[in-house]
């Protein structure tokens, strides 16, 4: 047997009793809920640290034959920041302009979304995620990635909860097309698409949310039992 076709025992993981899963269960739900977009950031620091250790944690998501076809660019720069605000506005004008289309326009009216995008300046990190179609486990280019979008997906979600338990608020913003991430962020657009940017931060005095975003479909609605 290879070293790559070893296995080991399972040592890490807890059973516990039907009553404590359920009630760990419903804390995490009442911890999860809690969670909100939000588009307004105070510029109070966040550590570099605590960041970190979040993209420690989406680390740890399952992917495709374990190639972990993923890169988090983590940006803190004010004038990296500034760049990135002056790229995504520019494509948000035309969005909101006309390229959105009326359906699209119609479905963001409730979230009263536009073309400013102040709080990529002002949110003390923004987080590029990137997926990388090639590159396997050892960061072969010669080795192909599975799942990629998939795998992707998890390590994203997986990032804002991590953020979200830590005390952060976040907003997912995706600027279409992103490709302008790669050259601000240094990444070769051959090997890392962009995914998705991430803004971090402490909520500011007086943030809101949406009504709309509060309205969550029931469990009926989006689940069925066989």
């Amino acid at each position: 047997m290879t070293a790559t076709e070893a296995h080991f025992p399972l040592t890490d993981f807890i059973e516990y009793s039907e009553e404590e899963m359920l009630a760990r269960a419903k804390s995490h739900y009442d911890d999860v809920k809690r969670r909100h977009s939000i588009r307004q950031f105070s510029d109070k620091a966040v550590s570099r640290a605590l960041i970190e250790q979040c993209i420690q944690t989406a680390s740890t998501a399952p992917s495709g034959a374990n190639h972990q076809p993923w890169h988090f660019v983590a940006i803190s720069s004010p004038e990296v920041k500034a760049q990135i605000r002056h790229e995504a506005e520019a494509l948000e004008r035309s969005f909101y302009e006309g390229r959105a289309g009326e359906e699209w326009l119609e479905a963001l009216k409730p979230l009263g979304t536009d073309a400013n995008k102040s709080y990529l300046e002002r949110a003390p990190w923004l987080i590029a995620v990137f997926s990388q179609k090639r590159g396997g486990i050892e960061n072969d280019a010669s080795k192909t990635n599975y799942y990629v979008h998939e795998s992707v997906g998890i390590a994203t979600g997986f990032l804002l909860q991590a953020l979200h338990h830590a005390g952060l608020g976040t907003l997912t913003h995706t600027p279409k097309p992103m490709s302008f991430l790669s050259k601000v962020c240094g990444r070769d657009n051959d090997v890392d698409r962009p995914y998705m940017l991430i803004v971090v931060g402490y909520p500011d005095e007086g943030a809101t949310i949406p009504a709309h975003s509060t309205q969550k479909k029931s469990l009926d609605e989006i689940a069925s039992f066989l």
